[in-house]
């Protein structure tokens, strides 16, 4: 059939594509959980710990970087939010990358995407381990251990249910949401009454006074960048949640639109905030930069309260990531591209194998935590970046695909959708190879973990091969 006499055939209502990985579960999640499930994934570890090191290096600045990154992370979840509309669906774009790009395109998605997570978890227990060490009773306690107990105890919660999941990440949201609302307030105030803080008096000579917005030019800015991506990695959650929830229709454009006014609010607002309150010198990659400043501020108890939300901001990482992976490798188990006992699933509807296997990689982490504590959580944000472009790229070339078969008149698309395609897809991939080439222009950790794309890419290859005849033959039953 032409593309001509498609163009004419009248539209589809709905995909014919049926993913068997969307079998089985629940739909616990409510519309409250997708919410703050959205807002948990637009408000993580990258912000609550990362900020301080990259305000350090970048200055002002930063709040710059975040806001561009905050708009592409946008067109991403956007363009997610489309797809889930026209077909919702547990495997997320891995199920929309088999459906239009084929069996490779669904596994190459697949296993980017666990190299995101997989590394992710291991900055995340590294992360609260690191904030666990604020407290007098923690400072004796080994790293290593600390991120073993962070990590055995989301495990247990994430493979009960569902449910279990939902809830926990809603209290985690709003703990999250509840501390920089109350961080936005008294920042407010300090600037607007001048109150001084260790010293320093706040407003803008906080910034004049100190080099102004680009203290150290604008390069840093730039290679700031692929570490700002990470802050955003989780936004994409969401579109993996949908598949648990009834009426996602009706819940996912508002979770999906809330999401740019709160990058705005919350990460701009608090980078903004930060600048002003205390020169960006005071700030350092080993403490969160909100700990910092109620830290100064010298109020009895509000340091540890704000260092005991930051911990929460990692665990609730965690717990995503431990869910999102378990839903992506069941549905790449079923269609034979990643190891069968990840496709299982418990009494509690929960494909625990999936689950089970992120973990595991996260054990991997203890032990680098146990070895190279201080170097731990660099080394696997590079690494989580590498993903998170990859998994990016891929909802984004799911996207085009979807929008050209569209304009052929095979499928429908929803009246949500990702506005200015194809061109916000295509500038959106530009900027993803943008920050891949600021990774290698960064040299260091940066510039090593470029030099393990090749690796990577021949990784996948060489998996592909071990996988795809099993593949052809789930295909071959199945069809």
């Amino acid at each position: 059939m032409s593309d001509s006499t498609l163009a004419k055939a009248p539209s589809p209502p709905s995909s014919p594509h049926v993913d068997a990985g969307d079998e089985g579960y629940s739909k616990d999640l409510k519309s409250r959980h997708i919410n703050m499930i959205a807002i948990g994934g637009a408000i993580g570890t990258g912000l609550f710990l990362g900020a301080g090191g990259r305000l350090a290096g970048a200055g002002p600045s930063l709040a710059i970087a975040y806001a561009v990154c905050g708009i592409f992370a946008f067109f991403v979840v956007r363009a997610l939010g489309e797809l889930v509309l026209y077909r919702p669906s547990s495997g997320a774009f891995v199920s929309y990358a088999r459906e239009f790009m084929g069996e490779k395109g669904a596994y190459a998605a697949g296993w980017l995407y666990f190299l995101n997570w997989s590394t992710t978890t291991v900055a995340d227990i590294t992360a609260a381990a690191t904030y666990a060490h604020f407290w007098a009773m923690f400072t004796d306690v080994p790293q290593w251990v600390l991120a073993f107990i962070a990590l055995a105890v989301v495990l247990t919660a994430n493979l009960i249910s569902v449910k279990y999941f939902g809830e926990m990440e809603f209290w985690f949201s709003l703990v999250k949401v509840a501390a920089l609302v109350v961080f936005l307030a008294v920042g407010i105030y300090l600037v607007a009454t001048g109150h001084p803080i260790d010293g320093h008096t706040p407003g803008l000579s906080s910034i004049t006074d100190n080099g102004g917005i680009f203290p150290v030019g604008m390069l840093p800015m730039l290679l700031v960048i692929q570490g700002v991506v990470f802050a955003y990695a989780s936004v994409e959650l969401c579109g993996v949640a949908a598949g648990e929830t009834e009426n996602p229709e009706k819940i996912m454009p508002k979770a999906i639109n809330s999401i740019m006014w709160r990058v705005g609010l919350f990460y701009v607002g608090s980078v903004v905030l930060l600048a002003l309150l205390l020169p960006y010198t005071a700030y350092s990659a080993d403490q969160s930069p909100f700990v910092t400043v109620f830290d100064k501020l010298g109020i009895p108890g509000a340091a540890g309260v704000m260092n005991l939300v930051v911990l929460t901001a990692a665990l609730s990482s965690l717990n995503s990531g431990l869910y999102s992976t378990g839903r992506i490798l069941r549905s790449m188990a079923m269609s034979g591209s990643a190891p069968k006992f990840t496709g299982l699933m418990n009494k509690g509807k929960v494909p625990y194998g999936g689950v089970l296997f992120t973990a595991a990689f996260g054990v991997a982490g203890v032990a680098l935590n146990a070895y190279m504590p201080k170097d731990a959580f660099e080394i696997v944000l590079n690494f989580a970046s590498l993903g998170i472009l990859g998994t990016w790229a891929m909802v984004m070339l799911c996207s085009l695909h979807f929008w050209r078969r569209a304009k052929q008149g095979r499928v429908e698309r929803p009246a949500y959708r990702l506005p200015w395609a194809p061109y916000t897809q295509i500038v959106t991939l530009a900027f993803l190879l943008t920050v891949l080439v600021l990774m290698w222009c960064d040299g260091g950790v940066g510039r090593t973990t470029v030099l393990f794309v090749p690796a990577i890419a021949a990784a996948l290859v060489g998996g592909w091969f071990l996988v795809r005849g099993r593949v052809a033959a789930i295909a071959a039953a199945r069809d």
